[in-house]
């Protein structure tokens, strides 16, 4: 069999077919938990990326993603994010994804090994010396990521390298490598399963340690959320609230004033005028806490 631990069987996995549903069900909860179990030893490469990454875009630069198959999807669903949860620019966040647009819909194998291809999309994506790109792929040998990740460090990109086996290639060609050691998969080279979950967690990991390095996240809440729907709207005025200690009203007359910054929002909730909280926000980096403590509330 294939060496690789994506590729191994997994070692309850005889009779699988046979068992209730009830046993599969603990199995699967189990592998998932040792799948998450992996991030423990990435955490400092993961809170090294995160840095990189803020580093970045606090410079005005961009946070780009790319990946194929499953990997890919997992790199798309946290790129997607970042503007929702934290208010950064989706064109300071471009996705590299193999086989683009149409892939999403039916999920084909082959653009996987396409690297002219992924030359290309690195081409398109406007990434360029002093940015970041994650490239995620489990084995750490797909071609489409391999070339990704090569043109990326020879325009003098900085690469995060996110996989499942080691040693492979990705790791060995990126700046910071985030080793996930998954076991194998409670079904044989389903990488979408264990392996994938890992990706997720440690791409979540990632972005959480992002928005706090830029000052997004303050007390456990998404101070730059961007409030476009009802959901979010009542999201920001009860994040104003509970910042600030005011009440309702005074949290939404707030978020009035600011057109909707919930981090200005928050300090002339405080007292401060829109105009003052916005240079007060500049001078800061972004970050509330010296703010509030300057205030002594």
């Amino acid at each position: 069999m294939d060496s690789r631990p994506t590729e191994q069987r997994h070692p309850q996995a005889d009779g699988l077919h046979l068992r209730p549903a009830p046993d599969i069900g603990a199995l699967f909860i189990q592998a998932q938990a040792d799948a998450i179990d992996s991030l423990s030893a990435a955490i400092p490469a993961i809170e090294a990326a995160a840095r990189a990454a803020a580093a970045a875009l606090r410079r005005g630069g961009s946070l780009g993603y790319a990946g194929a198959g499953s990997s890919g999807l997992m790199a798309l669903a946290d790129a997607l994010e970042l503007a929702g949860t934290f208010g950064i620019p989706p064109d300071r966040t471009p996705v590299l994804f193999a086989g683009g647009a149409p892939a999403l819909l039916h999920m084909r194998g082959d653009v996987e090994d396409d690297a002219e291809t992924a030359a290309h999309d690195f081409r398109r994506s406007g990434l360029s010396q002093g940015d970041v790109l994650v490239v995620v792929s489990a084995s750490g040998s797909t071609p489409y990521a391999l070339t990704v990740a090569q043109a990326a460090r020879a325009a003098g990109v900085t690469v995060v390298g996110i996989a499942n086996v080691a040693p492979s290639a990705l790791l060995e060609r990126a700046d910071i490598g985030v080793y996930l050691a998954t076991p194998p998969e409670l079904v044989a080279g389903s990488t979408r399963l264990g392996a994938a979950t890992a990706q997720k967690a440690a791409l979540n990991l990632m972005s959480v340690l992002l928005g706090i390095e830029l000052g997004h996240v303050h007390d456990g809440f998404m101070v730059n959320v961007q409030a476009d729907n009802a959901k979010l709207i009542g999201r920001a005025a009860r994040i104003v609230a509970n910042v600030a200690r005011v009440d309702d009203a005074a949290a939404k007359d707030a978020l009035a004033q600011t057109g909707g910054a919930v981090k200005a929002a928050i300090l002339v909730a405080r007292g401060r005028s829109p105009g003052d909280a916005e240079q007060a926000l500049r001078q800061s980096g972004g970050h509330l806490a010296p703010l509030l403590t300057a205030t002594g509330r």
